[in-house]
Formats: structure tokens, C-alpha cells, sequence
């Protein structure tokens, strides 16, 4: 009963931790966030279990707040930000604020399909991975409509990162990621990258501190409408890589991950 499930999870707030939290950072999303959320919360109501949403506004200009805000569906919870922060910045907000055993992000174009969602499921709750990636380099995957350009400069930054930067994972930047909620929190605290290579440094961090990362081929498509400059994020992803290296040598990382343990040992006493 699709319908009646998707019309139950927006009339009737869920009690008790959600197994599932959806993260979806959104900055001047107007056109396509009502529809994102529409497809997102149609499959996902029918799958059985309690989950709630996230949307993590990065200070949008028009009228993306207003439009998630009149929606008023009671497991919808919106993220204001008063200025753009980056995409990374939005990510981490939702995620921190995420109540479920699991926690996906997805970007609001949907540009990996929800349908690809049990895959991800599997690994983590079945398989036991802390994290699986969606990936559009995996053998199985399906990329449609992506532009000559972006396979070149793909292609380089994903051999960059795997000998430059020992990341195991072929493709980090695809938007369409799962974490057990204790991977998650651990991760985004020790975060620094605001901007779009923040993806890089969580999955840098995964592989530190030894978390159990596998890649799940999915079906992506290049969505219209994109405000992503090719050229100017691949020089900040090549600075990114700079300062993370830099990040990893000074300690700055696990000086963040003392202090969230001991913040976790706190709380727990």
C-alpha cells in the first residue's frame, strides 16, 4: 500500500529511534527539492521500517526554505543556515542531527535514484560494512548523460586520490553514501572540508580509522540544472588534498577524535 504508508509517515511523527535518517543538503534547490522529496519519501515509507528526513538548507536565496517549510510532514525536519556555509557544511549539519541506526546522504538532484537504497542497506546492516559508497566506478555501475569534460577530470581525480592520497574508494564524490549512525557521527565531527571535497576527507578518515568501507555500484544520471563549476571545484579539490595531508601530518584529526570520545565517554557516564 504505497499511498497509504507514504500518507501515514507524513501525518504521524514516529516515536522511538528511526532505523533509517535521509540527509539532503540543499542550497537554491526551489525546482527540484519538492519533487526529490516526493520520490524519496514515496519509496521509502513502503520499505517497513521508521525513518525520518533531513533537509539541510546551505542559505538558500530563493525559495527552496519556504517551499520544504509549507510541506509540514510530521518526520521532515529542516535545517535553516543564515548564509552558505558549502555543501559540506550542510552535509555535516544533517548528519549531526540525524536520530536513525543509519544515515544516508543524498544530493537533492537526484541524481542516484532511491531506488538504489537496499543495495546500500545490505552491505551495512547485513554484511556488516560501517559504510557503503555509492559508486559510479564500480563494475555494474550506470552513468548516463555525463559530459565529456567531467569523464576526463574525473578520471584523473579519482587516479589522484587513489595513489596520491592511499583512498581506497574509486569514486568519492558520487552523492548517495550510507553510514551506521556511530561511523557517521565519528566521521563528520573530525570533518574540516566545507566545500564539495568534503567526501574525500570522510572517506580519508574512514580508511584511518580502520572503518569497513565498500563501494555499491549504482545507476546515476547527470542532472539537468547542476551549479557545480568543473573548473574551479577540481582546483579546490587539488587544494583540499593539501590541506588534508597537512591536516592528517600536524594531528588535527585525532586531537577531533580525543575530544569526540571524550565527549562520548561523558555522556555515557
Amino acid at each position: 500500500m504505497p499511498y497509504q504508508n507514504y500518507e501515514h509517515w507524513k501525518l504521524t511523527p514516529i516515536t522511538g529511534q528511526p532505523k533509517l535518517s535521509v540527509v539532503i543538503p540543499a542550497y537554491n534547490e526551489e525546482v527540484r527539492i519538492v519533487p526529490t522529496i516526493g520520490a524519496i519519501a514515496s519509496y521509502v515509507s513502503d520499505l517497513g521500517f521508521d525513518w525520518e528526513l533531513i533537509v539541510a538548507d546551505d542559505g538558500s536565496k530563493d525559495n527552496t526554505v519556504a517551499l520544504v517549510r509549507d510541506l509540514n510532514f510530521a518526520n521532515l525536519n529542516l535545517l535553516i543556515a543564515e548564509k552558505n556555509g558549502g555543501k559540506g557544511s550542510a552535509v555535516r549539519r544533517g548528519i549531526l542531527a540525524a536520530r536513525g541506526q543509519y544515515v544516508l546522504f543524498a544530493d537533492a538532484d537526484n541524481s542516484t535514484p532511491i531506488e538504489e537504497l537496499p543495495k546500500l542497506l545490505r552491505k551495512v546492516e547485513v554484511e556488516g560494512f560501517d559504510i557503503a559508497v555509492g559508486s559510479r566506478a564500480a563494475e555494474g555501475a550506470a552513468e548516463g548523460n555525463k559530459s565529456l569534460l567531467r569523464h576526463i577530470l574525473s578520471g584523473g581525480l579519482r587516479l589522484l586520490v587513489r595513489y596520491g592520497m592511499r583512498v581506497g574508494v574509486r569514486d568519492t564524490q558520487c552523492g548517495f553514501k550510507l553510514f551506521t549512525e556511530r561511523a557517521a557521527k565519528h566521521l563528520h565531527t573530525m570533518q574540516t572540508q566545507d566545500g564539495f571535497s568534503f567526501d574525500l576527507e570522510i572517506l580519508f578518515l574512514a580508511e584511518k580509522f580502520s572503518y569497513k568501507v565498500t563501494e555499491v555500484p549504482v545507476a546515476w544520471v547527470d542532472a539537468p540544472g547542476s551549479k557545480v563549476d568543473t573548473r574551479k571545484e577540481v582546483k579546490r579539490f587539488l587544494q583540499s588534498i593539501v590541506t588534508i595531508q597537512r591536516n592528517s601530518l600536524s594531528g588535527i584529526y585525532r586531537e577531533r577524535d580525543n575530544a569526540y570520545r571524550h565527549r562520548q565517554h561523558v555522556s555515557a557516564g
